[in-house]
């Protein structure tokens, strides 16, 4: 018969089981706070792009511009950021605007590329 370890043969009683909950814990959202930033940066230029779409029957191609590069520089997005395309199409008719950037994210034991792509679409 296995006799169990002095102190370990109850739930709680463990010493480090807790600690290493914690630790996890920590590192998961030591790690997701820099990712997470970059996805939030995204978002909100996607909204962006979606709120200057929705007035794109009121708004030239050269004002709609203006106020998506005034938000890539308000989020402090990379340069390539701030090329947007912006499509007008007949059949059927929307408005098209994207852009494209990476953007670099150095965590302590890695070094992550995330390619981002925001397009938004409105009926004119």
């Amino acid at each position: 018969m296995v006799a169990p370890l002095p102190g370990l043969g109850r739930w709680g009683k463990s010493r480090y089981g807790c600690l290493v909950g914690i630790l996890l814990f920590v590192a998961a959202w030591y790690y997701g706070i820099d990712v997470g930033a970059v996805y939030l940066r995204y978002w909100r230029m996607r909204e962006e792009m979606r709120s200057v779409a929705r007035f794109a029957n009121r708004l030239d191609d050269a004002t709609m511009q203006r106020r998506l590069h005034a938000k890539a520089e308000e989020l402090d997005l990379p340069t390539q950021a701030h090329r947007f395309t912006i499509r007008r199409s007949a059949r059927p008719r929307e408005i098209r605007i994207s852009t494209s950037y990476t953007e670099v994210v150095a965590l302590p034991f890695a070094r992550y590329t995330i390619r981002l792509n925001p397009v938004a679409r409105a009926p004119l």
